[in-house]
């Protein structure tokens, strides 16, 4: 039994989990608490009781913490690595490299404890000092999604602790252990009590107090455009700070002079890799006249080559999908897709068990052609390996249509021309831009965030996050 933290203590909760392994639908990772609404009025308690002095406290102490829990991440990052595959079905070496992301973001964070600055500035006024300094935010609420189940709870919890804010951490549902693993390793950092809580949970009953609470001043979330939309309204009727990070309709646009293995190595990777499960995901390649042919040739015939099978398994390219749910929405997506004409050139059913004969939610990535961008499939986000080819006549077109979304989180472009590469960086309507690689994979240390219906607030990650887990105070002397 996994427990829940609240107030430095590991608590019970009103109901129990199972953790369920997506690769081995027979084994159970875990058995996790699931807290109540009185539970998550608790954790809140505890969070603005402690807040006031963690606010107060020493860089060198947020430092002291931070840096041991990343430390302690990157020296487990196997280990932790093996739970997130076993949980989420993520492929090992994808789940290591994720692991290894979230300890290098807890010491990046340890670091920015120590550089958080102000200014002093002279007044307009003879004899007068002005101080611009920035100050915790209070109580955060921090709120993530089952896809990367350690790397956004660490850059969303990193930056909150370091700029000396109380944290109410709720995890999503679906993988419970990622997170209950940093509320452990930060417990036994040597975190005051209440600084952090880990309240494990339905969103219906810890997400909904959350919102509710006046104690809570800011919201971080990542998830689905509804839920953000729910969020964002909540927030604003109590006028708390929030920060959301929410869907994405990806494009990566592929030129007639592209290099061909570039091209198709960078899609076959944004479209399929963590079983096509990131926001950052490319599930629409527009691709120009003169290569689109050859282009979908190459990428038909590199996913022959590629294995589904279970995440922990060597040689895996590709686990399972999430959750039942989960593929039932993606085949759903696939039949949709069909009737409306497009073309399925490779793959989109579900396998049901593994290599070894185990049940899992297994399914070979799809890939459709002759789609337009009216179709659903090239409209709606559908979170798993199903990706649309958009045959474009030139890169004014194709430039167009990959403008022409609801979301604007990542776009990519494949060309050798210098001139291409330079215009789509300046007019792609996204908030993060890739040339010659692929639209997932980003940096800890610079921001991470989108425009449109991707984004709304400001960034995550880098330098950038003190904007939403600070408040800058103005203070003006008279010697």
């Amino acid at each position: 039994m996994f427990k829940n933290l609240i107030n430095g203590e590991w608590v019970e909760g009103a109901r129990v989990s199972r953790n369920i392994n997506p690769s081995d639908t027979r084994d159970v990772v875990g058995e996790f608490a699931q807290a109540d609404v009185a539970q998550a009025k608790e954790a809140i308690a505890a969070a603005a009781k402690a807040a006031t002095g963690w606010g107060l406290s020493t860089p060198q102490q947020r430092f002291d913490i931070l840096d041991a829990a990343g430390a302690e991440i990157l020296a487990r990052r196997n280990e932790l690595g093996d739970l997130l595959a076993r949980e989420e079905g993520k492929t090992l070496p994808e789940a290591i490299g994720e692991v290894a992301r979230a300890g290098n973001i807890f010491k990046f964070f340890a670091g920015e404890a120590l550089r958080v600055g102000g200014e002093v500035v002279p007044s307009v006024r003879p004899g007068v000092g002005v101080e611009v300094t920035r100050e915790a935010v209070g109580v955060v609420g921090l709120i993530t999604p089952w896809n990367f189940p350690i790397a956004i709870p660490a850059w969303k919890v990193a930056p909150a602790l370091a700029f000396g804010n109380a944290v109410v951490l709720k995890p999503a549902d679906l993988v419970p252990g990622s997170a209950w693993a940093i509320a452990d390793i930060l417990h036994r950092a040597g975190l005051p009590a209440g600084v952090f809580n880990l309240v494990m949970g339905r969103g219906s009953e810890v997400g909904q107090v959350l919102l509710e609470d006046k104690r809570v001043n800011a919201i971080s979330f990542t998830g689905s455009v509804a839920t953000g939309q729910r969020i964002a309204a909540a927030c604003v009727g109590r006028m708390a700070k929030f920060q959301l990070e929410m869907g994405g309709k990806n494009p990566m646009v592929v030129l007639d002079d592209a290099d061909l293995d570039v091209a198709v190595a960078a899609a076959l990777n944004s479209g399929f890799f963590s079983t096509g499960q990131r926001c950052t995901a490319s599930s629409r390649l527009i691709v120009t006249e003169g290569i689109h042919d050859k282009f979908v040739a190459a990428l038909a015939e590199k996913m022959k080559t590629l294995k589904v099978d279970d995440a922990r398994k060597k040689g895996t390219d590709i686990g399972p999908v999430v959750d039942d749910k989960q593929l039932a929405q993606d085949l759903e997506y696939v039949q949709i897709a069909q009737g409306e004409g497009a073309k399925l050139v490779a793959g989109g059913e579900a396998m049901g068990k593994n290599a070894d004969g185990a049940p899992g939610y297994y399914m070979r990535p799809a890939l459709f052609t002759e789609t337009t961008q009216d179709m659903r499939i090239n409209r709606e986000e559908v979170f798993g390996p199903v990706v649309s080819v958009i045959r474009a006549k030139n890169y004014d077109e194709a430039l167009a249509l990959s403008n022409d979304t609801e979301f604007g989180l990542s776009a990519g472009i494949a060309t050798t021309s210098l001139k291409h590469a330079t215009h789509f960086k300046r007019h792609s309507q996204a908030g993060m831009v890739m040339v010659n690689l692929p639209t997932a994979g980003v940096d800890y240390h610079v921001p991470f965030g989108g425009r449109k219906g991707s984004s709304y607030g400001p960034r995550e990650q880098g330098r950038y996050a003190a904007e939403f887990y600070t408040t800058v105070k103005t203070a003006y002397t008279q010697a």
